[in-house]
């Protein structure tokens, strides 16, 4: 039996999921798109069922890619659990409608029901059992209340004969439903209701936002840094690098199988990011340089997404990214880019079509550079003044509002409209965020560190066999002419390919003007992704749109290099 979780988006879907399956969940894209889901297993009696948590959505006529993927999901059900949000009746019942015209077996979980109490909200239980004439259990699923009575009345779940409606005839009876079996009273404002209004209005939603950004940015730089600094260079660098440089020595310290495997050893001994060895820098890239971001990245982005912090955000934003071509929601993931690239890419996932996600994941790799990137801008670029730091980082802006105008008139499809359900601010319970947190993290590992040692291995061969040198002495008419850069100044970009931070740290001894640096910094961080998030950028786009975005950056790295160069030298 396959049990459907099918609700409005933002009314504790996912919440009662995991309470129903527990941890051994598998994350998913419905085939032939980017649209997520989960699934998993429950005991139901003697019978094991699965339990599909099917993207939101507010109607079974699709509006969206993730609305038309619920819809077809549909299909392949045998029993719907409609989860609601009680404080917002009306709104869901029309879904709600719908389902019961499809003439399948459901049951209601009336969610966040301790939220009516709050909020003057009286239902009558009894009346819109009635009404409705499908099991109708409250639940919290926060707190697990009314979790095991939902599971008991899962097999009296029925399917009442419902004539097919028009939308009018749908409203006309929800608001029927609503006026029989719900009444509000007056009451006063609580403090998180006082805190959401302040969210969304443009002055104190601006600076709400900051904070909050600044809050979210520190604190995935802070965890990151010391999973990165305390515990993962470390584990590398005392206990794994001895059996690469053991390796080495059985190998002969030399040869094709040495070079792909442990790769070039550095003044004798292992570099993890420049050896460019399947078990070095393929190992190092996803678990020392990305996985302590993306594990940061992803307990913030649940905190705030459980608080009810990112639908406000989206809101306030979707006016200015909308001249992008995006919506609200991309101000999520761009923000993010200034701590890691690829976490920020996984984040286009929250965009509901493949135009945005494409247009925002380009303007992430082209123009938001990572923390590392922005820490060696800093303490290389300025050394010669504060100056030269803002040029750099005043050009990446520039270019993000012109590339993002750019990509908004020539790019085909539709930017669809920013329509949300803004939820009431919880506190959201740790099992919850810890749980998605786990699933989240073995998703990407599951999914892109297979790619990532795939990446390092052809990279590790071509350069090996001397391809590299041949892309080198075959670029440096470009580097030097229309750059005004050195030729060895094309090393950097190369390993730019594997870490924007070191590739720029590899500028230092060649003497550069400031002028140079400014080129060499903006260049470095508009050309190719580091290969962790180059790898991302193909799993989250495709090969088509991958290479169309790699076009986007050579191109865009080259003309505003070169016009860099004709104003500063």
């Amino acid at each position: 039996m396959n049990i459907l979780l099918m609700g409005n988006p933002n009314v504790g879907k996912s919440v009662i999921f995991s309470r129903l399956t527990g941890v051994k969940v598998v994350a998913s894209n419905y085939p032939g798109t980017t649209v997520g889901y989960t699934h998993g297993y429950m005991k139901l009696g003697d019978e094991t069922v699965e339990i599909t948590d099917v993207p939101g959505t507010y109607t079974l006529e699709p509006t969206s890619e993730a609305e038309e993927v619920a819809a077809r999901m549909l299909e392949n059900g045998d029993l719907v659990i409609n989860v609601i949000d009680a404080t917002n009746l009306e709104r869901n019942l029309y879904l709600t409608q719908q389902l019961l015209e499809r003439n399948i077996p459901m049951i209601v979980a009336l969610n966040m029901w301790d939220d009516t109490a709050h909020r003057g909200i009286h239902i009558d239980l009894e009346k819109l059992r009635a009404l409705l004439q499908v099991p109708v259990i409250p639940t919290v699923a926060v707190t697990a209340q009314g979790i095991k009575e939902l599971v008991e009345n899962i097999p009296n779940a029925t399917s009442p004969e419902s004539p097919i409606r028009s939308s009018d005839e749908r409203w006309a009876v929800v608001g029927h439903i609503t006026e029989q079996a719900q009444h509000i009273t007056h009451r006063h404002h609580t403090w998180r209701e006082r805190l959401g209004d302040a969210s969304v209005r443009p002055l104190t939603g601006g600076i709400i936002a900051l904070a909050v950004i600044a809050a979210a940015f520190t604190v995935i730089r802070f965890i990151g840094e010391s999973l990165i600094g305390y515990a993962l260079d470390p584990l590398f660098e005392n206990l794994w690098a001895p059996v690469m440089l053991r390796l080495s020595d059985l190998l002969g310290g030399d040869g094709f199988f040495h070079d792909v495997l442990v790769g070039q050893l550095i003044n004798g001994e292992i570099n993890f990011v420049e050896s460019l060895g399947l078990l070095t820098t393929g190992l190092y890239v996803p678990f020392a340089m990305v996985l302590p971001y993306i594990i940061s990245f992803y307990l913030v982005l649940g905190l705030l997404e459980d608080f009810g912090y990112l639908p406000r955000l989206a809101v306030l934003m979707d006016t200015v990214m909308h001249r992008l071509g995006l919506h609200g929601y991309a101000i999520i993931p761009s923000m993010l880019g200034l701590g890691c690239n690829v976490p920020a890419i996984l984040a286009t996932r929250i965009l509901e079509s493949k135009r945005e996600r494409f247009i925002a994941a380009t303007l992430i790799s082209i123009a938001i550079p990572c923390a590392a990137l922005q820490a060696m801008i800093i303490g290389l670029v300025g050394q010669h003044g504060v100056q030269y730091v803002a040029i750099v980082f005043g050009t990446l802006f520039v270019v993000w509002v012109i590339l993002g105008l750019i990509l908004n008139r020539f790019t085909k499809g539709l930017s669809p409209e920013l329509l949300i359900e803004i939820p009431p601010y919880r506190i959201p319970p740790w099992r919850t965020v810890l749980q998605k947190l786990w699933m989240r993290t073995y998703g990407f590992l599951r999914e892109a560190v297979p790619i990532i040692l795939g990446a390092v291995l052809v990279i590790n061969i071509l350069y090996t066999v001397g391809v590299f040198d041949a892309i080198a002495n075959f670029t440096a008419p470009v580097i030097t002419g229309l750059l005004g850069l050195p030729k060895e100044a094309v090393t950097a970009i190369v390993v730019g390919f594997l870490r924007k931070d070191v590739a720029l740290g590899l500028l230092a001894p060649l003497s550069l003007s400031a002028s140079q640096l400014v080129i060499g910094s903006v260049v470095l961080a508009m050309f190719f992704p580091c290969i962790a998030t180059f790898v991302v950028i193909l799993r989250e786009l495709g090969v088509k749109s991958m290479l169309k975005a790699s076009g986007i950056m050579i191109v865009a790295a080259l003309l505003v290099g070169g016009l860099l160069n004709l104003i500063l030298q």
